[in-house]
């Protein structure tokens, strides 16, 4: 069971988001706030596994709130579900610690599914916000000597990363074993002096501007 906690200010948008978790298979919402005050006083106590995280919420943001969340809990698995869709907002809400990131007209099948995907090592994206993280990879100028330092089939695992794939699913696409896939990320980590696939991306993309 997927235990999941919602953050959002909209209350018609709160009790749909929760009717539609605990109508899913294997999945139940613990709590649901309406501000980040809330969310700062009941996660830590509800403990869920997954929190669906506004960014517009009143007196302190959801940015703010997730960054706070993690320092807390820092195995919290947190997807930013929002209307805003600009590029900075996309890199802070990822640098605070969201794995994830939707935009609202997300269906609630993708919803689901993306709760689903981050229990499975996976940092689900809105088709339009993965572009834009190709986008800032493509026209970053030429890498570190950091970056540098990586293979190619490293640099090909590191793109694949931030267009949110799964470490079985980048397995299938290089035609390599999901345990080689492991094995890369270890020596990616280890290079980048970093902690989770978020932390990596992120270095990646500061060590190529």
């Amino acid at each position: 069971m997927i235990r999941v906690a919602i953050v959002e200010d909209s209350a018609i948008i709160r009790r749909s988001l929760e009717a539609m978790i605990n109508q899913a298979p294997g999945m139940h919402c613990v709590c649901a706030c309406a501000t980040a005050e809330d969310a700062l006083r009941q996660i830590p106590r509800a403990t869920p596994d997954v929190v669906l995280m506004d960014i517009q919420l009143p007196n302190r943001s959801g940015i703010e709130c997730t960054a706070q969340l993690k320092q807390l809990q820092p195995g919290l698995q947190i997807i930013i579900v929002t209307v805003y869709e600009d590029t900075e907002r996309i890199f802070k809400a990822l640098k605070a610690g969201a794995c994830g990131y939707l935009l609202k007209r997300a269906t609630p099948e993708q919803i689901l599914a993306a709760i689903s995907e981050v229990q499975q090592g996976g940092a689900p994206m809105t088709s339009e916000i993965a572009r834009k993280v190709i986008a800032a990879f493509q026209s970053a100028p030429a890498a570190s000597p950091a970056v540098e330092a990586f293979s190619r089939r490293e640099l090909e695992i590191l793109d694949l990363l931030a267009q949110g794939y799964a470490d079985k699913e980048i397995a299938v696409r290089l035609s390599i074993s999901e345990g080689t896939v492991h094995w890369h990320l270890k020596r990616i980590y280890e290079e980048l002096h970093v902690h989770s696939r978020t932390q990596a991306l992120l270095k990646y993309m500061q060590g190529r501007q």
